[in-house]
C-alpha cells in the first residue's frame, strides 16, 4: 500500500514530472492527429481510386481491339463466373479536345471512353461522381433539363434552358452577319455601279476555327446545317432543339480554379452542359485515320482525382464504336479495348486475376490483366511508406519524452536518497523500492497518454475548425482545396491505433523508469541515511 501512496505522492508534488506529462501527452496527441489524417487520406483514395476501377481490368493493346466480347464474356464466366458479381466492356481510345470558349480555341489531351451506361455502374462509382442528381442514380447521354447547380455551389445554370438561349443567340448573330454583310456588297455594288448578282453567297466568319478536317468550329454554316460525324455532306440541324452525340467530361478538363481577391477560390468553366465541343481521336483500322465529331456536353463526373478529372471523356459506346469503325458491317460483330469485372465480396483478386493470365497468356494475346491495385500500386506504396516514416519519426517526440523521464527519474532518487534509506531500515525489500519508482513511470506513462489520448481525439472532431481559425490568424490556406481535391480535411480514428500509440507510449514511461528503480533497490539503507 505504502509504495501506491509514495507513486501518488510524488505525482503530485513532483512538478519537475509535469515536463515528462506534457511531453507524453503531446507526442500521443501529435500520433493520433498524424495518423487519423493519414488514415482519412488513404481511406478516400482508396475509395475514389477503387471507385474508379473495377477489382480486375482487361486491357487489350492492338490497335484494332478485342473482338467479339460477348464471347470473351462467355469464356472469363467458365473460368471465375462463381467470383463475379458484374462486368462491362469499354472502349479508351486518346483524343484531342477542342472547345470555343468566348472565341479562343482551347485544346486538352483527354482518354475517351466509350461506355455502357446500364453496365458500367455495375463495375464502378461512375454515376455518384456526375453532377445532375438524376445521372447519380441512371446515367444518361441525353442532355437534362436542368439541376445541374443542384449539386455544386456556384455552377452555372446548364441544361437545355442554357442551350436554347445560346442557340438563338447564335441565330441572331448569324442573321446579324448576314445582315451586314448583305449591306457591305450591296454599298460596294452601288459604289462601283456593277448590276445585282442573283446568286446567293456564303458568308464565313473571321473567329478562331479548330481545323480537323471538315468544317470548323467557329465557321458560320448556312441557317438549319449542321455537320455529321463521317464529314459527310452537312445535314439539317436545329441546335435549339435537337443535340450531338452526347459526352460526360472530367470537371478539370473544362474549367480551372483560381482564387478572388479576398482568397476564396472559385471555379471558372469553359464550358457547361449544355455546350458544343470537339473531339478528334484516330479510327481502329490498320492505316488510322482522324475522326472528327461533335459532341454535345451532358454532364461533368467530378471525383476528386485530379488523375481522372484532368484527363476522362465518357460517350456512349455504341457511338464510338461506330465512329471508330469498331463494328464489323458484314457480320455485325463489335470490338472493344477493355473489359471490368466486379468480384463478390470476399473474392481473392489476385486468384482471378492470375486465372485469367493463365487462360490468356501475354505470349499468345496481347492483353494485360491487373487488379485495380496493381493498377494503383506506386500511388499506394507511396502513402504507406510515408505514413510509416511519419510514425518513426513522431515515435521519437515519446522516445525522446522517455529520456526526460529517465534523467528526471535519476534526480528523484538522488534527491530520495535518505528517504530511500529510511524505508528500507523500516523493512521494506529492495523489489518493495524498485516498484516505487516503476509504478511511478507507469502511472507517468498512464496519465500523459489519457490527456494527449483525449486531446487528439478532440483535436480530430474539430480539426476544419482549427484550420478555419489558423488561415485567418495567418493569411494562409491550411487545406487548399486546388491541390488536395477535398472539401475539408478527411479524417478516420481507428480503435486499433490509438490503442497502439497508447501502449506505446505507457511502455516508454515505463521503460525509462526501469535504471533509476534498480540503482534505488541497490542502495545500501546505513549508506542511504549517511548520504548528505
Amino acid at each position: 500500500m505504502y509504495r501506491l501512496l509514495l507513486c501518488f505522492r510524488y505525482l503530485r508534488t513532483r512538478y519537475i514530472a509535469l515536463a515528462s506529462i506534457i511531453s507524453v501527452t503531446l507526442g500521443v496527441a501529435t500520433l493520433i492527429v498524424v495518423n487519423s489524417v493519414m488514415a482519412g487520406f488513404s481511406a478516400e483514395m482508396h475509395e475514389r481510386l477503387h471507385g474508379l476501377a473495377s477489382d480486375i481490368v482487361i486491357e487489350c493493346h492492338a490497335s484494332g481491339g478485342m473482338p467479339d466480347p460477348d464471347a470473351h464474356l462467355d469464356e472469363i464466366n467458365r473460368i471465375v463466373g462463381d467470383q463475379i458479381a458484374g462486368s462491362s466492356v469499354s472502349v479508351h481510345v486518346p483524343s484531342m479536345l477542342g472547345i470555343d470558349f468566348n472565341g479562343q480555341l482551347i485544346t486538352h489531351h483527354v482518354n475517351l471512353v466509350g461506355i455502357d451506361a446500364e453496365t458500367y455502374d455495375n463495375v464502378s462509382h461512375f454515376g455518384r461522381y456526375l453532377l445532375h442528381p438524376e445521372n447519380k442514380t441512371a446515367v444518361s447521354f441525353d442532355l437534362r433539363e436542368d439541376g445541374y447547380e443542384e449539386s455544386r455551389e456556384g455552377f452555372p445554370h446548364s441544361g437545355w434552358g442554357h442551350r436554347q438561349k445560346r442557340a438563338r443567340e447564335q441565330k441572331y448573330l448569324e442573321a446579324e452577319r448576314k445582315r451586314i454583310a448583305e449591306l457591305s456588297r450591296e454599298a460596294a455594288r452601288l459604289a462601283s455601279g456593277k448590276p445585282q448578282k442573283d446568286s446567293t453567297e456564303m458568308v464565313e466568319s473571321d473567329g478562331p476555327s479548330i481545323s480537323f478536317g471538315g468544317p470548323t468550329i467557329g465557321t458560320a454554316l448556312p441557317e438549319g446545317l449542321r455537320e455529321d460525324g463521317a464529314g459527310d455532306s452537312p445535314v439539317y440541324f436545329d441546335a435549339e432543339t435537337e443535340q450531338y452525340p452526347g459526352i460526360i467530361l472530367g470537371i478539370a478538363t473544362c474549367s480551372n480554379k483560381s482564387r478572388d481577391a479576398e482568397g476564396n477560390v472559385r471555379d471558372h468553366y469553359y464550358c457547361r452542359p449544355g455546350d458544343d465541343v470537339r473531339l478528334m481521336f484516330p479510327n481502329a483500322s490498320d492505316k488510322p485515320k482522324v475522326v472528327n465529331q461533335k459532341f454535345t456536353v451532358v454532364d461533368l463526373y467530378e471525383s476528386g482525382m485530379s488523375e481522372y478529372d484532368s484527363t476522362f471523356a465518357f460517350v456512349r459506346l455504341d457511338q464510338l464504336q461506330d465512329f471508330r469503325g469498331m463494328i464489323d458491317p458484314i457480320s455485325n460483330t463489335t470490338s472493344i479495348t477493355t473489359i471490368q469485372l466486379k468480384l463478390i465480396e470476399g473474392a481473392d483478386l489476385n486468384a482471378v486475376r492470375d486465372a485469367l493470365r493463365q487462360r490468356f497468356p501475354p505470349d499468345t494475346y496481347a492483353y494485360s490483366i491487373q487488379t485495380w491495385r496493381d493498377m494503383q500500386g506506386p500511388l499506394l506504396a507511396a502513402v504507406r511508406l510515408e505514413t510509416t516514416i511519419l510514425n518513426i519519426l513522431l515515435f521519437l517526440i515519446i522516445a525522446v519524452a522517455g529520456f526526460g523521464i529517465l534523467a528526471t527519474f535519476f534526480m528523484i532518487v538522488v534527491e530520495k536518497t535518505r528517504d530511500i534509506g529510511t524505508l528500507k531500515a523500516l523493512g521494506a525489500s529492495g523489489s518493495g523500492v524498485m516498484s516505487i519508482f516503476l509504478s511511478y513511470g507507469l502511472l507517468l506513462g498512464i496519465v500523459g497518454s489519457g490527456v494527449g489520448l483525449i486531446g487528439g481525439i478532440a483535436f480530430v472532431h474539430n480539426i476544419n475548425d482549427i484550420a478555419s481559425v489558423i488561415e485567418k490568424i495567418t493569411g494562409q490556406e491550411v487545406f487548399d482545396p486546388t491541390v488536395y481535391y477535398f472539401t475539408e480535411i478527411p479524417t478516420i480514428l481507428n480503435p486499433f491505433t490509438l490503442a497502439w500509440v497508447m501502449a506505446g507510449a505507457i511502455a516508454i514511461a515505463t521503460t525509462a523508469s526501469v535504471l533509476p528503480a534498480i540503482r534505488a533497490a541497490r542502495m545500501h539503507p546505513v549508506a542511504a541515511l549517511r548520504f548528505e
